[in-house]
């Protein structure tokens, strides 16, 4: 036994004082100190705006991107009180920055609703910074008081007279916590478009101060967010690149058994189904009650619906509760007095009474919109037995695809070159657009740990046809069959098996292989979802331009390094510069392909994520690193990848594919 063990005592319990247990374990608070975390810290501060207009008292938003990477927020609600905190003698605006679960969602004659609740928010945001200014408005005066790492650097003072009231925030993240510390104007962009539709009549507006955002004109990057019809326009603007298979938007607004409920929904002609839920605005990724009760309410509505009218009986196939998703758009959001979450970062609802509540309004809804509508009634209810049908078809095409993999030599593709190396964490495969990059991929390769899959051509568009028909793709089955995932009856799949740990898309530099991608990750976010949540979905990034002048010898991934090696070796005159364009990876031998855009060492991937997943998928605790020449790239959700995608895409043709 050691001498540690022998003496543990008294002397050896720690009591974190202050906001210290924030960092030291800041995951536990805003989940964890990535790019994901990063971001949260701003959801803390612009919730607090946001509970001061659900209690009537806020009605203007702003949030700044400042030159530094500072985030600065203002609304103009009552601002933080700043009299003296009886208990803890001094200002309840230092209490409130400085002490956890301290706050005014306890007190439920302060905030009726709140997406806080556990008094940690902005002070979580106040210790994970190292710097932090709140400036208050308040009682015909500007208080303000600084921060440094959660600590007050000096008393609140009044630094000047306000005829108006409310709070400002500004704060930088700490980067020897977080391991990003660059904001991404999509993200941010995202939750407060969420907000406007969420809460109508609370204008919303960001800014993007920083130097690389300006306009040609020399103005910030500006958006502003509002909504005067709510969830109704929030499933508009989800749908609008996909074709309605009904014309109305089924929207409800009510309070059900005490609590406040909205939903919005719609059906398209496509096969997948986009549903967000929230509660007290708050997004909850992982559903909850709330979503159980209008899952619950939609299914028995258009079953009751179905078998009225006997066309679930004239199908002569059973109906599952997974065939009424199938192209459907909907937005779940309940306001409740005391939500029970699943941990601070608020993913799931746990309050029992609120599934009965939102089953009984969606119910009466429904019911009475397939009574009035019967035709679009009856355009919903075929596709419901359309979703049914395929889904018979599509485990007949499954259990072929599983019978031929066990008769084929271990199940792995004719086409596949393996690598040599058994071990999934070290190996990777490239999917490469045709046989003639293909094979020289195969050649330029290192064998111990690079397998490389050819795919001939434009793999199928999943969005637009039924499972079965992607499975019976042969292309699409050489993918699972060399991946060894498969894909359960429940659309999940199962990646147990997975023989790869990078999957590395390698396409053309040009609007072809731009789609070729698209068309691959398509395929990845509606039926291989796990590999992009883990982390094992890459795009490799290949060199637009070879430069040289005499000696000199360059690649330049894209424009602005090749107008950077004309300015170094040209001084900026493009006529003494050799240029050779690449448009396809064929243009290349084995060698430069290698060295390029296989090679660990010098190779560009950016690694795809999502921040907005649709149907949320269980993840492994396994996260990929990334090393220093890989970036992330995320897909966002909606529209599915176009809007990052087009940044890499040297061509903006792409959109013609949108």
């Amino acid at each position: 036994m050691s001498e540690i063990q022998n003496n543990y005592d008294a002397s050896h319990i720690q009591v974190l004082e202050g906001l210290e247990a924030v960092r030291k374990r800041p995951a536990m608070y805003i989940g964890d100190t990535s790019v994901k975390g990063l971001h949260h810290l701003v959801s803390e501060v612009v919730d607090n705006c946001i509970d001061e207009a659900l209690a009537g008292y806020c009605n203007d938003i702003q949030v700044f991107i400042l030159p530094d990477n500072s985030i600065k927020v203002i609304d103009n609600g009552r601002g933080i009180p700043v009299d003296m905190h009886q208990k803890e003698h001094r200002s309840a605006l230092e209490v409130v920055m400085t002490v956890l679960h301290a706050g005014g969602k306890f007190d439920k004659n302060t905030y009726k609703v709140s997406g806080g609740l556990h008094g940690v928010g902005v002070s979580c945001v106040n210790a994970l910074s190292d710097q932090f200014t709140a400036i208050v408005h308040r009682q015909g005066h500007i208080y303000r008081q600084d921060y440094a790492y959660g600590k007050p650097l000096a008393p609140v003072e009044i630094v000047g007279d306000a005829d108006d009231t409310g709070t400002t925030i500004i704060f930088h993240p700490d980067a020897s916590i977080f391991t990003e510390t660059v904001y991404e104007w999509d993200r941010l962009a995202e939750r407060l478009r969420d907000l406007c539709y969420l809460n109508t009549g609370i204008r919303l507006r960001l800014t993007d101060e920083r130097p690389e955002a300006m306009q040609p004109d020399g103005s910030p990057r500006f958006q502003e967010f509002y909504s005067t019809e709510g969830l109704k326009e929030f499933v508009q603007w989800m749908d609008e690149s996909r074709t309605p298979l009904i014309p109305d938007i089924i929207h409800l607004v009510t309070e059900s058994e005490g609590v406040p409920v909205e939903v919005a929904l719609t059906y398209n002609t496509g096969y997948s189904e986009t549903i967000h839920s929230f509660v007290n605005n708050i997004n909850t990724h992982e559903g909850g009650t709330h979503l159980d009760g209008f899952r619950s309410a939609l299914g028995s509505s258009l079953k009751e619906y179905g078998n009225k009218e006997k066309m679930f009986e004239k199908a002569k196939v059973e109906i599952k509760a997974e065939d009424f998703k199938e192209g459907l758009t909907a937005v779940v959001s309940v306001k409740v007095a005391e939500p029970q979450f699943e941990g601070q970062t608020k993913t799931k609802l746990g309050n029992v009474e609120v599934r009965p509540a939102v089953t009984k309004a969606v119910r009466n809804a429904m019911d009475n919109y397939l009574e009035e509508h019967p035709e679009q009634a009856h355009l919903i209810i075929e596709k419901v037995i359309l979703a049914a049908q395929a889904r018979v078809a599509a485990r007949k095409a499954r259990e072929n695809v599983q019978k031929n993999s066990r008769l084929t030599g271990g199940g792995l593709p004719g086409k596949l070159a393996d690598c040599s190396s058994k071990n999934p964490e070290e190996c990777e495969i490239f999917l490469v657009e045709g046989d003639s990059a293909g094979g020289t991929a195969k050649t330029g390769r290192n064998r111990m740990f690079q397998a490389i899959l050819p795919l001939r051509g434009k793999i199928l568009n999943v969005e637009k046809v039924l499972i079965h028909k992607m499975l019976d793709s042969e292309e699409i089955q050489n993918m699972f069959r060399a991946f060894r995932v498969n894909l359960r009856e429940d659309k999940t799949l199962d990646i147990t098996n997975l023989r790869y740990h990078k999957v590395i898309i390698m396409t053309d530099a040009d609007v072809d292989g731009a789609h070729i991608a698209t068309l691959i990750l398509t395929l990845f976010f509606r039926y291989m979802r796990p590999l992009i949540e883990d982390g094992y979905v890459y795009i490799a990034q290949a060199p637009l331009y070879k430069c040289s002048i005499g000696k000199i010898e360059e690649y330049c991934w894209d424009d602005a390094e090749q107008r950077a090696f004309f300015q170094k070796y040209g001084q900026g005159k493009e006529d003494r510069i050799k240029v050779q364009r690449y448009k396809g990876l064929g243009e290349m031998n084995n060698e430069q392909l290698w060295d390029t855009t296989m090679d660990p060492e010098h190779r560009r991937l950016r690694v795809v994520t999502s921040s907005r997943a649709t149907q949320p998928t269980p993840t492994s605790t396994h996260k990929v690193p990334l090393a220093a020449t890989e970036q992330r790239f995320s897909t966002r959700g909606r529209p599915l990848f176009f809007d990052c995608f087009i940044g890499q895409c040297p061509d903006s043709a792409l959109s013609a594919y949108i």
